[in-house]
């Protein structure tokens, strides 16, 4: 579920939010992932035309196309919205365009825009054709899909240049026409057999467009441009490119030339041109690819610049050039050779400026449209998954948002509906696009499963203006660890002082830097020292939760159930007669039937046999005999599967300090012992700690005088066990006892 809001600060909109849902599960919202460069620019009015006040170019909008009664932008709003805007030359209010859900739009050079039901223009099917000239007219629809075909550009107000895909992956080009209910189809020709990709960003001018497409064996394709004529849709000419793909869509023709974008390693963007009447062929390099650069061809100049570089005219002819603008921010091409840009000139300051050949073919540049109001700060793009695995992608979750314009800072919050916990971080840049990486965890802890707020607060770096605000749930999960108290998914041990209080220690989910570090100690409780046994069982009550059982020195068994919190609920009685037991070990599921069962040793050696039975007010099943001869060990501990079978392990030391492995036979019962070992006799409590390193094996933690150390494990029964460090209980080797 998504939550917005827009004028208040975060926090109560979450509270609303959440007062609102009860927290009940939440829907991810996201916008749509990428969207569609404009097709093609559109013309402006000629300087004779002008209107007495310009008209307004709001600020924080994009230039999408221009044509001869007005020209098109977009922007967002505070909640995300794309809209699109028509603004006459004339003045008078701009008229806001609706397109489909998850859609898109295309330019044409002239006054006419189609719309479509897919945000990458390449993949739009049904259309819309509407002739802003006069807004008020019906719309033109094109149904593409029926033929099979998606759109290439815009031809004239009835008719697109479509491809025409076949089930064998061949191509054809189109023009696809609408007159009253009827839909023509007519092919173009002259082009190569295997050509396909068609594109193209040129608008259409005096019948002729000119159109890129890919060609050539699979692996080896190039690129390849032709001019089309278009009353008899025939290729008139062709040419070869470098590039073929529509990551170089950039296309230009004028009446002497005809241009596009290619890039060359070492050499970097540069502009192909051939002359049209010699074919001389010439390349003009831009810039780095990674810079954004605008450009378009305006008679014989290439006219070319991006936000830190002026406007430029070169001649294609002689390779004179002038600069005509101090910046250029974007760029629109007309179906009459002209051309818009957005940007600066230090005569009549920020605004759109058309250029335009002039009677000697010199640009001529005149200013268009005036600089309005910044365009409100919004979200145009974010992705939070609605639910996270933190088990995969290394513990990692990728988020980002895209703002409407730059100059801004985002202040991301993450906050745990059930604790409270919050994660915050202020992202910086000179862009619009803000990408976060969280690492899992709150204040150096692995963060708690469950459900988070995400919130997304966007300002203006200027301070001028209002912020925009955007949340979104997102469920956090990771497998269920039978030694986890606070539901982070990571192992926590627990250990009693000399005084009787029983503390935690929080490790970290995966190892750090190749040591198993501890990450935080908390304190559970005074008054253990009543205890002859404290023992963690895992999950005996099927909450996720790992659960404690302590015998007292009467003989009574006392069931602490795990709240997820890191505390434990107040002590149920199990029941009496556990005196006559003097090692006890649990948390392993011996039966195989999902649940953790617990075992205990006599006095007289005798194994016994709890089954787990998932109540909380009777968690054990009456017990079984396993066997006697359990006498010549003084630790047992229940390690869960560790050797590859159905069912959980259990080691056991001797009172020579071997320890060895009893496998699980999925009965309650146990396979011949294998010997692991010997010098074990230096510890003074094995704790089976479940999966400390995601590898989905259980693992082993020793505690001792000289030291404490993990224990992973291998999968194979005769060497199950491989010793890596831990700074758990560094320099505390006698400062516990027990360890469970």
């Amino acid at each position: 579920m998504q939550f917005r809001s827009t004028g208040i600060r975060l926090a109560s909109a979450v509270t609303a939010v959440l007062a609102v849902t009860a927290l009940g599960a939440g829907t991810l919202a996201v916008a749509p992932a990428a969207f569609a460069a404009p097709a093609g620019p559109l013309a402006a009015p000629a300087a004779d035309e002008q209107p007495a006040a310009l008209p307004v170019f709001p600020e924080g909008s994009e230039l999408a196309g221009t044509g001869a009664t007005g020209f098109l932008t977009y922007s967002f709003t505070q909640d995300g919205t794309r809209e699109l805007h028509w603004t006459p030359y004339t003045g008078g209010a701009a008229v806001r365009i609706d397109y489909p859900e998850g859609g898109g739009w295309a330019t044409s050079g002239t006054d006419v825009i189609a719309l479509g039901d897919d945000n990458w223009t390449s993949q739009m099917r049904a259309l819309t054709l509407r002739d802003m000239a006069d807004p008020a007219a019906p719309g033109v629809d094109i149904d593409l899909g029926a033929l099979g075909a998606n759109y290439v550009a815009v031809v004239g107000p009835t008719s697109v240049l479509a491809q025409v895909t076949h089930e064998d992956g061949t191509a054809e080009l189109h023009v696809v026409s609408k007159d009253g209910a009827a839909t023509t189809s007519r092919k173009v020709s002259g082009l190569p057999a295997d050509a396909t990709e068609f594109f193209t960003s040129a608008p259409v001018r005096d019948g002729i467009a000119f159109v890129g497409y890919a060609t050539g064996p699979e692996g080896a394709r190039t690129g390849g441009r032709a001019l089309i004529e278009l009353t008899d849709r025939t290729v008139t000419t062709a040419y070869t490119a470098a590039e073929s793909g529509y990551g170089f869509s950039r296309m230009m023709f004028s009446t002497s030339h005809v241009a596009w974008l290619d890039w060359k390693s070492g050499t970097g963007l540069y502009v192909t041109s051939v002359d049209r009447a010699t074919g001389e062929e010439k390349q003009t390099v831009i810039g780095s690819r990674s810079d954004e650069w605008h450009m378009e061809l305006v008679g014989d100049r290439l006219v070319y610049g991006n936000a830190d570089n002026p406007a430029r005219a070169v001649s294609l002819a002689d390779g004179g050039s002038r600069d005509l603008l101090d910046v250029a921010t974007s760029s629109a091409r007309a179906a009459d050779g002209s051309a818009v840009f957005s940007g600066r000139r230090a005569a009549d300051g920020e605004g759109l400026f058309r250029i335009a050949a002039g009677q000697d073919g010199a640009p001529e540049v005149t200013k268009v449209a005036e600089p309005g109001a910044p365009a409100p700060l919004g979200f145009s793009q974010e992705y939070v998954p609605e639910t996270v695995d933190l088990d995969e992608d290394g513990g990692e979750v990728s988020l980002h948002w895209t703002l409407s314009r730059p100059a801004a800072h985002l202040d991301v919050t993450l906050t745990h509906i059930a604790t409270g916990k919050e994660i915050h971080r202020r992202l910086t840049g000179p862009d619009t696009y803000f990408p976060f990486t969280w690492d899992g965890l709150a204040d150096g802890v692995d963060a708690p499963n469950g459900k988070y707020a995400v919130e997304a607060e966007a300002a203006p770096a200027d301070g001028v203006g209002e912020p925009a605000y955007q949340g979104y749930f997102m469920t956090v999960s990771r497998a269920a660890d039978p030694h986890d108290y606070n539901d982070n998914g990571s192992t926590d041990v627990l250990a009693r002082d000399a005084s009787g209080v029983l503390w935690r220690d929080d490790l970290r989910n995966k190892p750090v830097d190749g040591v198993f570090a501890a990450s935080q100690r908390a304190r559970i409780g005074a008054g253990w020292q009543t205890y002859k046994h404290i023992e963690a069982v895992g999950d005996i009550v099927g909450n996720r939760v790992g659960d404690l059982v302590a015998a007292d020195g009467s003989g009574v068994l006392w069931h602490y159930a795990g709240k997820g919190d890191g505390n434990f609920a107040a002590r149920t009685r199990v029941g009496g007669g556990w005196g006559v037991y003097d090692r006890i070990t649990g948390g392993s599921d011996l039966d195989g039937d999902g649940r953790a069962d617990l075992v205990a040793a006599d006095t007289a050696g005798v194994l016994w046999f709890y089954k787990g039975t998932g109540s909380d007010t009777a968690p054990f099943a009456a017990r079984t005999r396993v066997g006697g001869g359990w006498g010549v060990y003084n630790q047992l501990t229940a390690v869960g599967d560790i050797a590859g079978t159905t069912a959980g392990d259990l080691v056991a030391r001797d009172t020579a300090g071997v320890l060895w492995l009893y496998q699980g036979n999925g009965r309650g019962n146990f396979s011949a012992p294998v010997r692991i070992g010997g010098g074990w006799g230096v510890f003074s409590s094995l704790v089976g700690a479940g999966d400390l390193d995601g590898d989905g094996r259980a693992d082993l933690i020793a505690y001792g005088g000289d030291g404490t150390w993990v224990y992973r494990s291998t999968g194979t029964a005769t060497a199950p066990f491989s010793r890596r460090s831990t700074s758990l209980y560094a320099g505390e080797g006698t400062a516990f006892d027990p360890v469970a």
